[in-house]
């Protein structure tokens, strides 16, 4: 009788421990997957530490994808049957895996915390599949000795930036600006200043704006290189004093302080160049949780958890990036700035360039097609291949093409 006891109690005990596993056993295990954020480790690491304290039943793998692996690897990993539960993208890839059905639709309820016009931007046909993390948003970069010497003002629009670029170019034999118009949605985003979008882009308007650029380069009033060079040429002309004018990110600051000391002692910054509606533009860095994940409601807590105002706030002044916790965003270190400090008066005027983004630019459907359309019609029309109207109704005609397919 008494073996039997035993048999049982052993038998009981082998239960309970079945039933009461630890709670970071791995089928608690949230997979994290960054983009190129290896820099930041100790921070990562710090708020995966913090969560996991808070959360005992939550434990966080944290792995860090390289950027240039990161949509390939991203693709393979939603359409298998093991992908991570939570990960770091930028809305253009977010929408291609939503429209794919590839990730889990987030309820509103959760973005309280968020700037509304920020998760307004992100959603895809009026459903929400990710949550941002952190933001971007360009400031005019300015050399004030130039633009003294031309006798001119900062332009708030590019119809006054027109109006001056014969003055400087004249008085200073400097550009007005690189405006890197093909590189990536740039040109989208200028359209999108005046109300445009792929849908009405053979309207008018759109013409009207394709001919000011037009009209910028025939009269050799910005360089030759607009039609094909990037920011980074941009960036190298501002720093020869090639080019009055550079819109970017405040981070561009500490670069031109490293690398053309004199030139930033002649540099200060301004509000982004606006259009007729005079809204801004800005980029956004966002998290995803595939449909297939097995963790997706900690996943979720998680990916709040990361972006509440405290590790907002910590996150913004490593990186010199924009939070996009509305709580963060009231903190002083967006609002005050010293005026001898340049990257904060551009981190102030960059944040609040947040609160006038509508209408945003959303991302469709095979967006990088529709970019390298309005690229080379930019080209074309620059270089007066044909006329303008004709050309943008054959963009606007591959584009609805592309879309119908």
């Amino acid at each position: 009788m008494k073996y039997v006891k035993a048999l049982i109690a052993i038998f009981v005990i082998i239960l309970l421990a079945a039933f009461l596993k630890p709670s970071n056993s791995p089928a608690d295990e949230v997979v994290f997957w960054t983009l190129q954020m290896n820099d930041f480790a100790p921070y990562i690491t710090g708020v995966i530490s913090e969560f996991e304290k808070e959360n005992p039943e939550i434990k966080i793998k944290w792995i860090d994808v390289p950027f240039s692996e990161g949509e390939k690897r991203t693709l393979a990993s939603v359409l298998s049957d093991n992908p991570p539960d939570l990960i770091n993208l930028n809305p253009d890839f977010s929408a291609l895996l939503a429209q794919r059905g590839a990730l889990y639709e987030i309820d509103e309820q959760y973005t309280s915390q968020f700037n509304p016009e920020i998760i307004d931007a992100l959603k895809y046909n009026g459903k929400l599949y990710s949550l941002p993390w952190y933001a971007t948003s360009a400031v005019t970069i300015y050399n004030k000795q130039l633009v003294s010497k031309a006798g001119v003002s900062v332009p708030k629009t590019y119809e006054e930036m027109g109006k001056i670029a014969p003055i400087i170019k004249q008085k200073t034999n400097a550009y007005v600006m690189l405006p890197n118009i093909t590189e990536n949605d740039t040109m989208l985003k200028v359209l999108n200043k005046y109300g445009v979008t792929s849908e009405n882009i053979n309207s008018d308007e759109a013409a009207e704006i394709f001919d000011y650029f037009k009209n910028l380069y025939e009269k050799d009033l910005i360089p030759k290189e607009s039609i094909t060079q990037t920011h980074r040429e941009a960036l190298e002309k501002y720093m020869a004093e090639k080019i009055v004018f550079f819109q970017a990110g405040a981070n561009f600051l500490t670069m031109i302080k490293e690398n053309a000391p004199s030139t930033y002692k002649n540099t200060d910054v301004a509000p982004q160049i606006t259009g007729k509606l005079g809204q801004n533009d800005f980029s956004l860095m966002n998290f995803v949780i595939p449909e297939r994940a097995k963790h997706r409601e900690q996943a979720l807590k998680f990916a709040l958890f990361l972006t509440n105002d405290k590790n907002q706030l910590e996150l913004a002044k490593l990186t010199n990036v924009l939070a996009v916790n509305k709580k963060t965003l009231n903190d002083k270190f967006y609002t005050n700035y010293d005026q001898d400090d340049l990257s904060a008066k551009a981190r102030v005027i960059s944040a609040k360039q947040l609160y006038k983004i509508k209408p945003a630019i959303k991302s469709e459907r095979n967006q990088k097609e529709i970019n390298t359309i309005v690229n080379t019609a930019v080209q074309q029309i620059l270089l007066n291949k044909n006329t303008t109207e004709k050309i943008l109704d054959d963009v606007s005609n591959k584009i609805k093409l592309m879309q119908e397919n």
